[in-house]
């Protein structure tokens, strides 16, 4: 079910990398020493932060860099059942 007050795909994408940006800037890691730990172009990183975009194999490098792969390993991991379909499509894999 689509809730009203659904954010966009970019709203999210932003979101997120603000929450990454302020966790780097926390550790004190600057942008090009995470790019070199992370093996992940500054450009990609500068894009990252300021558009929230970025691949799913850069953001994992990144997260491994930044010892927070632990987060990104999470996700999906516990999603509630919204319905009782839901729940017998599951049990039927």
């Amino acid at each position: 079910m689509i809730k009203l007050t659904q954010k966009t795909s970019d709203e999210i994408d932003r979101e997120l990398a603000l929450r990454f940006q302020s966790i780097r800037k926390r550790k004190k890691i600057s942008r090009k020493l995470l790019s070199e730990r992370s093996g992940v172009s500054l450009g990609s990183l500068r894009r990252f932060e300021e558009s929230g975009e970025i691949s799913l194999k850069s953001l994992t490098k990144l997260t491994i860099a930044m010892e927070i792969s632990d987060e990104l390993e999470e996700l999906f991991t516990d999603v509630p059942f919204a319905s009782i379909e839901e729940v017998l499509n599951g049990q039927s894999r």
